[in-house]
Order: structure tokens, then sequence, then C-alpha cells
């Protein structure tokens, strides 16, 4: 078993450093033999698309992968490689079920965003009062009263105090946290929040940037202590169904709750911390970790294509059936202070904002994306300021020369689509 610290560091899309920490074993080798099966419809036209999955599958003995990529709004690629299950040789297909891991955080920033514009919420508000928290007492508790200063847009934006590199991500302790908060295993969202409630801060809120799963975990409570309804129902309804995404459902942890179009996860053993096999050798993807309390930071299911179509849902702010101009513009603006800065106090080549990585590339433009890895999950989705939307999702997050295959095929997925001569409908 190892530690892995989870990275976006890319040449092109950014190389905004997002980490969270978790441990893993090192996966099989050798999980794809022989031809690799390809689905969905080839065009010879975007076939730099074709070579760069295939060379990142193979490279990193991935055994499945999707990409789909959006011109304009438009999807003009969807292909599935390799194996959905191995077992069953079952190949990808286009539209197959992924765990997205960390890309779910940019459904939860539209999400909070959509009730501040309608008024219910306030960038300004502090998360301590309005999930009405209470400072926890009894021996040996001290409270940080600093807690009550986390705003929701210092959540948004990575800013609200926890630093997994100073102490820990406590979205991977549920065990430690249900022996201390005396619950039954897999410790939920509201066992993890009063168990973080009894720790200090890593640092004043607002301060700097820190990548936080639990910071999107509290934003996934004010999305449903604010508007009255479950997280799933709220982004279901208000977000993905404006756009015609319809397959798209929070994942669930163990094999046998696998969705319908779902693919199989690989990627070594670990010890189990819930399901029917609690403390003993079970696969990592499948009980290592509770992906139901995951859900507004890291716990959606989705298709690369739901993925685009939600990414492409910004490029015509004006046209956005889910935002507003001004929130779009909110969610993808500088940080103040430190989290906007390079050491030298210069304005940073590229930040975090409101759920999404974000670097300008002139003329008023950007390229904003976001990635996500789990084990057994590694995933990219991007947004480039020439009109183009990518999502690749691989049922694999092996590493090869310390990449993940997401990170891996990053710079390798911009030269792809500078190589096409002639896209489709030209």
């Amino acid at each position: 078993m190892r530690l892995h610290l989870i990275s976006a560091a890319t040449a092109l899309t950014g190389g905004a450093l997002l980490l969270f920490l978790t441990a893993r074993a090192e996966p099989p080798k050798d999980k794809s033999a022989g031809d690799l099966p390809v689905s969905g419809k080839a065009n010879p036209n975007l076939a730099s698309f074709d070579r760069v999955m295939e060379k990142v599958v193979r490279e990193h003995h991935v055994p499945g992968a999707a990409l789909a990529v959006a011109r304009n709004g438009r999807i003009v690629y969807a292909r599935g490689y390799g194996y959905a299950d191995l077992d069953k040789k079952e190949p990808v297909e286009p539209n197959a079920l992924f765990r997205i891991a960390s890309v779910t955080k940019p459904f939860t920033a539209v999400a909070v965003l959509q009730l501040v514009e309608g008024g219910k919420l306030h960038l300004n508000d502090k998360v301590f009062h309005v999930l009405e928290l209470k400072a926890p007492n009894g021996p040996k508790v001290t409270f940080d009263e600093r807690w009550k200063n986390v705003t929701i847009l210092h959540l948004l934006q990575h800013r609200g105090g926890w630093d997994s590199e100073k102490s820990f991500d406590p979205m991977f302790r549920s065990l430690d946290i249900c022996k201390e908060i005396k619950v039954a295993p897999p410790a939920d969202q509201d066992a993890i929040i009063q168990y973080m409630l009894r720790r200090p801060l890593d640092f004043d809120p607002g301060e700097r940037y820190a990548y936080s799963n639990f910071g999107y975990c509290l934003l996934g409570r004010v999305i449903e202590k604010v508007s009255e309804k479950r997280y799933e129902e709220y982004v279901k309804e208000k977000v993905l169904a404006p756009l015609g995404i319809e397959r798209m459902r929070l994942g669930m942890t163990l094999p046998e709750e696998r969705a319908k179009g779902e693919v199989r996860y690989y990627d070594g053993e670990g010890v189990a911390i819930m399901g029917p096999h609690i403390g003993k050798a079970v696969p990592w993807p499948y009980g290592g970790w509770c992906l139901e309390s995951m859900d507004s930071h890291g716990g959606w299911i989705a298709s690369a294509e739901a993925l685009v179509r939600f990414g492409a849902a910004f490029n015509r702010p004006k046209q956005c059936k889910i935002l507003d101009a001004k929130s779009i513009q909110t969610m993808f603006a500088r940080p103040p202070g430190a989290a906007g800065e390079n050491k030298k106090g210069k304005p940073a080549d590229f930040w975090y904002g409101c759920g999404w990585s974000v670097r300008p590339v002139g003329d008023g433009k950007e390229n904003t994306w976001h990635n996500g890895a789990l084990d057994g999950t590694s995933t990219l989705l991007v947004r480039r300021s020439d009109g183009l939307t990518w999502a690749a999702l691989f049922n694999s997050r092996e590493e090869v020369k310390g990449q993940e295959p997401a990170d891996a095929i990053d710079g390798l997925l911009h030269e792809a689509a500078d190589a096409v001569k002639r896209w489709p409908g030209e």
C-alpha cells in the first residue's frame, strides 16, 4: 500500500495543483490483451483523437476508456475504448457511465451559484451559520473559532482553511471518524462534519488556496439546507435536466449496486471500511472508501457525452440555460489575495475559480478544466477558448512515469485537436 497524491499538473490546460490523499495498492498489470476494441462512429478527420486514446489506454494498462468532444456546443465525437468489464469482455460503449470523481465539483459549484442568483444565498454568507452548526463541547474538545469565518465563496475557491497536506483529508478517514463519533460505518457527511468541528483549521479562512474535498462536502449540505431538496435531486432538476442530461446520477460503492451501463473499476486491493467485508481485503474501488459520502465533491457517475454537454453550456453566457452571464463570470474569476497570485505577489498564470481551474489565454478568453481521481477512476473535463470541449474517462488510474491516465492524455488531446484539418459540419 502506498500514499498517493493526486494532481492536475499539465502543460496546456493549466497545471493548477489539485491535491488530496488516499491510500492505494498497486493494480495488476496486463489488464487488456490482444486487439483493443473501439466502439462508436469513426471519422477519418478526427483520427488524431483515436491515436492518443489508444496510446494512453495501452501504455497505462487501462482496461477501458471513453472520450467525447464537442465543438461550439455540438458533440462531434464520442467513442469507447477497451473493456467496461474484463471478465465478460464487454467493450466500453460511447455512452458508458464512469465515476467522475472530482469532476463533480463544477456541478456542485453551479448549483451553489444558482442559489446565489435566486437570492437564497450570498457568497459572503458564513457556512457555520447557514448550516446552523454548533460548536462541540465536552472534555478534551477544543473548537476553532475560525470556523465561524468560513464563507461560501471560500469553500467554492478552496480557501476555507483546510489543507490535507498539512493535516489530512477526512473523506478518507471513515473508520476513525465512526469510532470517535460513535456511529456505525461508513461515516456519512454529518458524521464527517461533526468530526471536523473538533479539529483546528490549517490556516485562516480566505488566506490562501488549498484543495479541499471537505469544503465541497459542506457545499453539498448548503445546497440541501437552502433548497430544501436532497443534493442529488436538486442537481438533477436544476442543473442536468435543462441541459437534457438524463442518465447522470450519484454512484454507489459496492459492486452489486453498479448502475446499468456503468463500467467496472480496476485498481488493486485494500481493506474494506464498509459493506459485508469490513476489515477484509477488497478491491479498492469497491469498499476501500465510501462513494456515497463523497456526493458533492466526487460522487457522480456520468458519460463523457454528458460532461461535454455540461461544459459547453457556458460557451455563450447570454444563452446559458443554467447560469446567467454574471454568475459565469464569477465562476471563472480570479480569487483575491494569495489564491490568485504567484509566489512573487504577481497575478497568477492560472487559478482555481468556483469549481474550475482557469488559465487566461488572451483577448479575454480562458481555458477552464477539472480533473478527478479515485482508485479505479481517472477523469478529465476541458473547456477550450476556441469553443472545443472534451471529456476523457478511464476505469483505472494506474500511473506511468508519475502520471495517471487523465494527466498523461491532457496535453495530447490539445495536440490531437490542433491536428484536425476539417471538423464535422465544415
